[in-house]
């Protein structure tokens, strides 16, 4: 087994995701016949670990997703994360990371499921995420229709570091203080109905404008029903003053017989 570490080593360096030791051993046994038992791979690996940590190397050998993979080391995060910000053309919305979140803590999920804890449709972000190869299909539900389960993926592991699913926050451990939208429903009851208080209001209001606007139509009604009356009396009681006038002239100037 000549060059063994260095093997191991090329093969880590190459994978561009963490490589399993049984993927490992499988290679080495297909190219040169090695059989490699458990404590020489072990060995192995901790002698790379071991050189990889001292300071004049920037990245370290780590075993995370259940593999092993070449990792920056945390004093060059910040750099790192800002210059992936620059290339970044576009970042996951925030629709796409709840969907991710609720996927992460109840795998396996079918789509309905997910869109009656959110609420909304999550057809475009369960897309969006299988574009980005952070979650996949795990099978089919037993349920009616059989719909498909969701899971999170081995790149989703290695984006935020895990090891496994066990690794994520626990949610009694996330403090809602600080995540509150709204206030209490004690403080809003408190409060009262705003909405309930602006129609009483309106109803008020309603009340008092029918008693002010109510006589006035009554007294108009009835001066309408005076003025209607005294005009009527005097068109039938008396003639217009130029007609008594030539009836007066005309019984003057008659003789008598």
């Amino acid at each position: 087994m000549k060059l063994l570490k260095q093997h191991i080593e090329a093969l880590i360096f190459t994978a561009d995701q963490p490589v399993s030791q049984e993927e490992i051993t499988n290679c080495l046994k297909t190219v040169y016949g090695w059989e490699l038992e458990k404590e020489e791979f072990d060995k192995v690996i901790e002698e790379l670990k071991a050189k990889y940590d001292q300071e004049e190397f920037s990245f370290g050998l780590n075993e995370i997703a259940g593999g092993l993979q070449f990792l920056s080391k945390k004093e060059y995060h910040t750099a790192i994360h800002v210059m992936l910000q620059l290339k970044e053309k576009k970042r996951l919305s925030t629709a796409a990371l709840e969907t991710l979140a609720i996927i992460a803590y109840k795998q396996p999920i079918t789509k309905p499921e997910l869109e009656n804890i959110r609420g909304v449709s999550c057809d475009y972000s369960i897309q969006k995420l299988l574009e980005k190869e952070l979650i996949v299909i795990s099978g089919k539900s037993d349920g009616p229709g059989r719909p498909i389960l969701y899971k999170t993926s081995q790149n989703f592991m290695d984006h935020f570091g895990l090891k496994s699913v066990k690794d994520l926050p626990k949610l009694k451990d996330i403090h809602p203080e600080g995540n509150q939208i709204g206030m209490p429903s004690e403080l809003l009851d408190s409060l009262g109905d705003p909405l309930e208080e602006e129609m009483q209001s309106d109803v008020q209001n309603t009340d008092r404008d029918d008693e002010s606007i109510e006589p006035e139509i009554v007294i108009e009604a009835e001066y309408d029903q005076e003025e209607f009356v005294e005009d009527s009396t005097s068109n039938e009681d008396s003639l217009p003053q130029n007609v008594t006038e030539e009836v007066t002239e005309e019984i003057t100037n008659t003789p008598e017989g």
